[in-house]
C-alpha cells in the first residue's frame, strides 16, 4: 500500500529528530567500539594479558585452592570474590579480587596457569586507552545513568531505522537499487549514499542497537536475578554451617562438575559475593557448544559441606543478556565474524556522517520539504 504524503511527512518527522538526537551518541559508540571488537587481540599486543607458556599436556591440574591462597596473599587486604575460566583460555585461571567481597569493583585480575598453578600477570585495571573506550561506550563516565541514557538513544536509533525502512520504498520507487545521482548536486548524491549504506546495514544495525540497548539493562537484570531466584535458592536451601572463611574451592569446583557433567565452569562466585550467599558458593556452568556455553546455568554449593544443593536455567530475560553480550560485539564466530562486525560498524559510521552532512547542508527551502516531495513522487526528479 503506497505511503500518502502525509504519511510520508510524519515518517520522516519521525525518522529526522530520532536521529539527530541520537546521531552524536550513536557515533560515539561505532568509533569507541570498533577498536573494543578486537579487545582480547589488543590487549595481548599491548602486554596487558598474556598466553600461558608451552608445556606438555600430561592432563594434571594444579590445585585451585592453592592458587586462590596464593592470590589471596599477594594482595592480603582484598577478598577473593571470583574464579574465572574462559572457554578460549582453558589453561588459564583468572582470579578477581575486590577490596571486600561485596564490593562492587575489582581491585586486582590475577593470571595463572591452570596446569602448574603458576602465577602469571596482573591485568592493569582502570588505566589505558582500551579502559577510556570501554567506559565511554559503556556509561560515559557516567555509571548507571549514563548507561540507561546510552540504552535510550539506542531505542531512538531502532525508531530512525524502522522509520528510514518505511521512507526507503516510497523514495526509491523509481529508481534502481543502489542508484547513485552523481549528475545532481552534492548533496542529491550524499542522500543517496546514505539511503544506501542505511538499508544495506538495516537488519545488523537492528541486531546490534537491540542487543546494546538489552546490554545497558544488564545491572538491572542481574539485581532482581540476585534479589529473586539467587534469594530462592539460598533459602529453600540453608546451609549447614557457616562458611570458614577460606579453602573449600576445589571441593565446590568438584561438585558442580558432578551435578552438571555436561557442563565446564565459567566462573565461580565466592561467599560474600553479590552473586552467592555468605556461606554459599554459586558455580555457572556453560554448555559445551558455541551457543550453550553463553547459557550459563548456576550451581549452589554449601560452602561449610561442599555438597551442591541446587541448579537451575537462568530466567528467560537473564538468558537473554548472556546471549545479546557477545552478540552485540560479534563475539560468537572468531576473527572471521569480528571482522564482518568492523567493516559494518565502518559503514554505519559512513551513514551517521552523511545524515549529519545532510542536516548541516539544508538550504533555506528545507531539505525535508524536498524529501517528502520526491518520495511522494515515488522517486521522481525533484
Amino acid at each position: 500500500m503506497a505511503l500518502t504524503a502525509t504519511a510520508v511527512k510524519r515518517w520522516y518527522i519521525v525518522h529526522k529528530w530520532t536521529s539527530l538526537i541520537s546521531t552524536v551518541f550513536l557515533l560515539l559508540l561505532c568509533l569507541t567500539g570498533l577498536p573494543l571488537i578486537f579487545s582480547h587481540e589488543i590487549d595481548h599486543a599491548l602486554g596487558y594479558s598474556v598466553d600461558p607458556p608451552e608445556l606438555p599436556e600430561t592432563g594434571e591440574r594444579a590445585r585451585l585452592d592453592d592458587i586462590v591462597a596464593d592470590a589471596a596473599a599477594r594482595r592480603p587486604g582484598d577478598a577473593v570474590q571470583f574464579v574465572v575460566s574462559d572457554a578460549d583460555e582453558p589453561d588459564l585461571w583468572t582470579v578477581i579480587l575486590g577490596e571486600t567481597a561485596a564490593a562492587p569493583e575489582a581491585s586486582a585480575f590475577l593470571s595463572y596457569d591452570a596446569r602448574s598453578g603458576a602465577y602469571l600477570h596482573e591485568y592493569p585495571l582502570r588505566q589505558g586507552i582500551m579502559y577510556i573506550l570501554l567506559r565511554l561506550h559503556l556509561d560515559l563516565f557516567a555509571g548507571l545513568p549514563g548507561t540507561l541514557f546510552l540504552g535510550v538513544m539506542g531505542l531512538l536509533l531502532a525508531a530512525s531505522l524502522v522509520s528510514g525502512a518505511v521512507l526507503y520504498g516510497p523514495f526509491m520507487r523509481k529508481l534502481k537499487f543502489g542508484a547513485l545521482r552523481r549528475r545532481r548536486s552534492g548533496r542529491v548524491w550524499w542522500l543517496d549514499l546514505h539511503n544506501l549504506l542505511g538499508i544495506v546495514t538495516l537488519a545488523w544495525l537492528l541486531v546490534v542497537g537491540i542487543t546494546g540497548t538489552i546490554n545497558t539493562l544488564a545491572i538491572p537484570i542481574a539485581g532482581y536475578w540476585q534479589v529473586t531466584e539467587l534469594a530462592a535458592m539460598v533459602s529453600e536451601n540453608p546451609a549447614t554451617a557457616p562458611y570458614p572463611g577460606t579453602g573449600g574451592v576445589d571441593r565446590a569446583l568438584t561438585a558442580a562438575r558432578d551435578a552438571e557433567p555436561e557442563r565446564e565452569l565459567s566462573f565461580m562466585a565466592f561467599p560474600g559475593t553479590a552473586f552467592a550467599s555468605p556461606d554459599h558458593f554459586v558455580a555457572f556452568m556453560r554448555g559445551p557448544t558455541p551457543w550453550t556455553e553463553r547459557l550459563l546455568k548456576p550451581v549452589l554449593i554449601d560452602g561449610a559441606s561442599g555438597a551442591a544443593v541446587d541448579s537451575r536455567e537462568l530466567p528467560w530475560y537473564v538468558a537473554t543478556l548472556l546471549i545479546s553480550q557477545p552478540l552485540h560485539f560479534g563475539d560468537y564466530g572468531g576473527m572471521p565474524l569480528k571482522v564482518l562486525w568492523a567493516i559494518l560498524d565502518l559503514i554505519t559510521i559512513v551513514v551517521l556522517v552523511s545524515g549529519l552532512y545532510l542536516w548541516v547542508k539544508r538550504r533555506n527551502v528545507t531539505f525535508e520539504a524536498q524529501y517528502v516531495a520526491e518520495a511522494g513522487r515515488h522517486g521522481e526528479a525533484a
